[in-house]
């Protein structure tokens, strides 16, 4: 086959895509910028190769998802009619497994293990803590899941787990010793059940590569090329597996775009792209700048915001289509305006021909999206949410309406049994007694000081009951706004409930503030609990005429955006204190990610983008304050966008 190409490169590639394609050997870099077709050119490289005669069994293809390489091994096997069932491609986890599988007596284990999946992780994280008899009644000690990140954050960035809870998780540094004696244990419980974990597939293969040469020769000689996507979110581990797997033949491609780095929260190092020529002195760099997917306007916008960030490797995108509109940024009163043009607007673009499937809505914090979820739920605009459950059906989000429920109805049996289970000691059958205690009584609060009620509980229980009895007398003497009573639910023991079962507990802290400032524009708590429960009878119909059926519009948080694209995209909470997130200020490094997620929502649009952002948001009470726009629109030239005044064109 080889020195026969049946392929014909010219037609299907630009130059620099082609440039890559047939880029001699050795390390080589590509600076893949957003629409650019770095799929294509991957795919076309291997084809490349194996039409030269390069075995497929010495190929190796990491990826971020296991469909995207099976995606792409698929479109070569279509391009050149043969089988590559022999190749390597998959996620670092496949690859880790399948070289633990062959490998497994080396680390200690058969090689029938099980993986873990991350709910059993938990389990058995949660069956260690019984096992140590750690005593979580008097101060609280993170769950599972917490746990299992904090582990994960360690193992995957090689940082001890004392300085990762000092630096994410000071609220646990008293219980650092126990941590890490549970660790210990919960490693040693793995081994001895032949379980093994996510995070092992990655440790236990870095490990086995850098400790036995015999080892990562013999995989290093087997792949001949080694192919790597999506390379600006690979962790330190990931990164340094696919380098010692290559230090053999030295041809490893790396693909990806600087700019859209926008993962750190997961361990993902920026770094490991950037440093990756000084790695590799004699790589080979790349770059992929010409745009398939958005129009003109809109790749200036972009070009303009990540031009402020200093860290990157410099690179302008040229667009294929010509013409079209100008982005829109479109200041607006509130919140609740804003919504309301959004829904106006989306409604505006499917009268002009555009289907609501090619509609997003995008955002940097998933309670951005409340009022929109609100306003889209009273039209009957179909809407789907990619970040996650709708506002108001998130757990955290309904355990507080919980606590307020029982305040303004104490014989609310539902109520009373979530927020009952929420505390340390009490779980179903407890709260099933409790409730049988309260319920036969015509004031359950009350009921709540006798001792009778006490004492169907075990002694932990009872002091559980006594926290939760002091919290609701405190509410219903209040008798405050429903904003306020949040936010004593908050202080009262319920913020410490979220950092301590949950690992992002930040983002539904948030959530819950947002919450709090939403109910701002309800006197009565009864007005409040009755909005929020008629919006959960509303159904979301598609009333749009001539719409396909199940049509729906997209919410989503940034990052899960990421490599999507709409013909129509909206940014939305564009001021200060919203985006850029109000935690990444005061490093720079942080305010450079941040506008790298901005630049990828605007890089998500083909035709039309609008930029939105609040004037005005809550601060207490009959208190407003005026917001600025985010100092990323702020830095753009305003001959590069038009500027619609209350929603409206001109």
């Amino acid at each position: 086959m080889k020195g026969i190409l049946r392929i014909d490169y010219e037609e299907e590639l630009n130059e620099e895509q082609k440039k890559v394609v047939f880029a001699d050997e050795g390390p080589i870099l590509v600076i893949a910028g957003a629409g650019s077709g770095k799929t294509r050119t991957i795919t076309y490289r291997v084809a490349r190769l194996i039409e030269e005669g390069v075995d497929p069994s010495s190929l190796l293809l990491a990826t971020f998802t296991n469909k995207a390489a099976r995606e792409m091994l698929h479109r070569v096997e279509c391009l050149l009619g043969i089988s590559l069932e022999g190749m390597w491609g998959g996620t670092f986890h496949h690859i880790g497994n399948l070289i633990l599988r062959r490998e497994a007596k080396k680390i200690g284990y058969d090689n029938n293990y099980t993986i873990l999946d991350r709910e059993d992780q938990k389990d058995l994280l949660e069956s260690t803590i019984e096992e140590m008899g750690i005593d979580r009644r008097s101060r609280r000690f993170p769950k599972g899941d917490v746990i299992a990140n904090i582990i994960s954050m360690s193992r995957n960035t090689f940082i001890s787990v004392e300085d990762i809870l000092e630096k994410f998780y000071p609220q646990f540094l008293s219980w650092a010793s126990q941590l890490s004696s549970l660790f210990a244990l919960y490693q040693d419980r793995k081994r001895q059940l032949s379980l093994v974990d996510y995070d092992d597939l990655l440790y236990y293969t870095w490990s086995l590569l850098q400790e036995d040469e015999n080892t990562r020769r013999k995989y290093g000689s087997a792949f001949h090329h080694i192919l790597v996507d999506e390379y600006q979110d690979t962790n330190l581990l990931q990164a340094e597996i696919m380098d010692l797997l290559a230090q053999e033949h030295r041809n490893l491609l790396v693909v990806g775009d600087d700019a859209q780095s926008i993962y750190s929260f997961r361990g993902a190092n920026f770094v490991n792209i950037m440093r990756f020529p000084e790695r590799y002195p004699d790589c080979q760099i790349f770059k992929l700048e010409t745009n398939y997917r958005s129009r003109a306007p809109i790749l200036e916008l972009a070009n303009q915001i990540i031009s402020f960030n200093r860290r990157q490797f410099p690179k302008v995108l040229h667009p294929m289509k010509k013409g079209g509109e100008k982005p829109v940024v479109v200041p607006l009163r509130d919140v609740m305006e804003q919504a309301e043009f959004v829904a106006s607007q989306i409604l505006e673009l499917h009268d002009e021909g555009h289907d609501l499937q090619e509609i997003a809505v995008l955002y940097r914090a998933h309670y951005h999206s409340m009022e929109i979820q609100m306003e889209l739920t009273r039209r009957g605009i179909p809407f789907e949410i990619r970040s996650g459950l709708r506002f108001f059906e998130q757990a955290h989000i309904k355990d507080v309406v919980a606590y307020l429920k029982v305040v303004a109805n104490p014989r609310d049996e539902m109520a009373w049994k979530r927020v009952l289970k929420l505390y340390p000691g009490i779980g179903r059958a407890l709260a099933e007694k409790v409730w049988g205690a309260l319920s036969s009584s015509p004031d359950p609060l009350t009921t709540l000081e006798r001792e009778e009620v006490f004492s169907l509980l075990p002694v932990n229980a009872r002091v559980s009951l006594a926290s939760l009895r002091d919290l609701l007398f405190h509410l219903e003497d209040l008798d405050s706004s429903p904003s306020t009573l949040i936010q004593e639910v908050l202080a009262g023991g319920y913020r410490d409930y979220l950092v301590a079962h949950y690992p992002n507990y930040e983002e539904r802290e948030e959530d819950l503030e947002e919450l709090a400032n939403f109910a701002l524009r309800y006197k009565s708590l009864e007005t409040f609990l009755s909005e929020l429960a008629l919006l959960g009878e509303i159904e979301a119909e598609n009333v749009v005429r001539g719409g396909i059926e199940d049509e729906k519009i997209v919410l989503s948080t940034i990052h899960q955006a990421k490599g999507l694209e709409w013909d129509c995209v909206f940014v939305v909470w564009l001021c200060e204190g919203g985006f850029p997130s109000p935690r990444s200020l005061g490093r720079e490094e942080n305010i450079e990610e941040e506008r790298r997620l901005f630049y990828v929502a605007c890089t998500r649009a083909r035709e039309h983008l609008f930029l939105c952002y609040p004037i005005l948001g809550e601060r207490g009470r009959s208190r407003s304050m005026v917001r600025k726009p985010s100092r990323f629109l702020q830095e753009l030239d305003p001959r590069s966008y038009t500027k619609w005044r209350g929603g409206r064109k001109g």
